[in-house]
């Protein structure tokens, strides 16, 4: 069974002006925050994609904190994906907030091949974890992707309160969407949030995945944020509910498992790395 590895790089972090109650990089909950900057410098962003293909990744993503893309940032991100894609031969992600239609245009010409943006959770619960944006501005990005021809990854984070009805109304938003690639992230409190803590089990986070799967067939589910935190060393029981890909190395503003013990588990219990993926 083959596992798809991808790997993230947080290019533009933190003085988020955006209120989700779940995001460590809003300024509105996070006040103190000590990793931010505008522009991670280019040459570290390779050197990122290079140990991350060592790794074993295909998949390479480009994320900026903020709502979505103004013209100074968009060019950084066409910049920074023109240059890897000169240097690293891995399919690019981009995830960058809400994107009109010519903005993933320009991504797309610039060199990335998949777009994440994920719904979070139902249209119906997000008014209680944000108020500075819309659910349907983020669907409406989605819709923009899949009309550019970009492969489309959305998914979204369990834990922050949803109850079981809105867990399937999300599964019923992504699957409208035929999304490629399905993130399922589960909530990692921090002291900071106004959430302080995860609330979904490790019983219900696999029920849930399988589920996933079993209405998303033709989907790549990702194990994602959280993995550690609600798994620990038994993160392989979540690729025998159904995921088959897994996000190694660092996540945006927390720490993930080394690489290194992240291949020996999938080699100890027979899962194969993909070395290509189709974008």
């Amino acid at each position: 069974m083959k596992v798809y590895l991808c790997a993230i790089s947080n290019i533009s972090s933190g003085n988020c002006a955006e209120d989700c109650k779940f995001c460590t990089q809003s300024a509105h909950h996070n006040k103190n925050q000590t990793n931010t900057y505008s522009k991670k410098d280019i040459d570290i962003i390779i050197q990122e994609a290079i140990r991350a293909k060592k790794n074993g990744a295909v998949g390479f993503c480009l994320v900026t904190s903020g709502k979505g893309l103004d013209d100074n940032k968009l060019e950084y991100v066409c910049k920074v994906a023109y240059e890897v894609s000169k240097k690293v031969d891995i399919s690019l992600i981009g995830c960058n907030g809400i994107a009109s239609v010519e903005q993933l245009k320009a991504l797309k010409e610039a060199g990335i091949v998949n777009y994440n943006h994920n719904l979070e959770t139902s249209r119906e619960f997000y008014p209680n974890l944000c108020k500075t944006h819309s659910w349907d501005e983020r669907f409406q990005t989605c819709l923009n992707v899949k009309q550019v021809g970009l492969n489309l990854c959305v998914g979204g984070i369990f834990g922050l309160g949803e109850s079981d009805e809105d867990r399937f109304s999300l599964l019923e938003s992504i699957k409208e969407l035929s999304a490629r690639t399905v993130p399922m992230n589960f909530y990692i409190p921090n002291k900071n949030l106004p959430i302080q803590k995860c609330m979904i089990s490790r019983k219900e986070a696999i029920f849930w995945i399988s589920k996933y799967k079993q209405h998303l067939p033709q989907a790549i589910i990702m194990l994602a944020g959280g993995r550690e935190s609600m798994f620990g060393d038994d993160w392989i029981e979540a690729l025998k509910a159904g995921a088959r890909s897994i996000v190694i190395g660092d996540y945006l503003t927390t720490k993930g498992e080394e690489a290194n013990k992240d291949l020996l588990m999938l080699s100890k219990y027979g899962f194969e790395v993909a070395k290509e993926c189709n974008g």
